[in-house]
């Protein structure tokens, strides 16, 4: 059974290339082997060259897996979606206020 790649649209397969660029550079800086850094993570060095491409077939765990073994940046995911200002500002439009009357003035 031939294995299923997700289909993407071009800016978000230049984005996880980019990605995957960026892993590697961070594994180079720290003068790690592919080797070392396979190891660390529990994947095949073919996994690892996946993830350096971009590749959209490899799963989020393993990603976070050698983000791991680069001295933790796996923590770097949370940053993920988190400052989502266009989901506050829809969130915002469809929360209801309430509505009162003013109060009355009972001297």
């Amino acid at each position: 059974m031939a294995k299923k790649s997700a289909v993407l649209l071009p800016k978000t397969q230049k984005i996880l290339e980019q990605m995957g660029e960026q892993i590697k550079y961070a594994r180079l800086r720290r003068k790690l082997s592919m080797e070392l850094v396979a190891e660390r993570a529990g994947i095949s060095r073919a996994t690892l060259w996946a993830i350096e491409r971009g590749t959209p077939s490899v799963s989020i765990g393993m990603y976070a897996a050698v983000l791991h073994a680069l001295n933790n940046m796996d923590e770097d995911l949370l940053l993920v979606a988190k400052d989502d200002a266009l989901g506050r500002k829809l969130q915002d439009l469809g929360l209801k206020t309430k509505q009162r009357a003013p109060k009355k003035n009972l001297k």
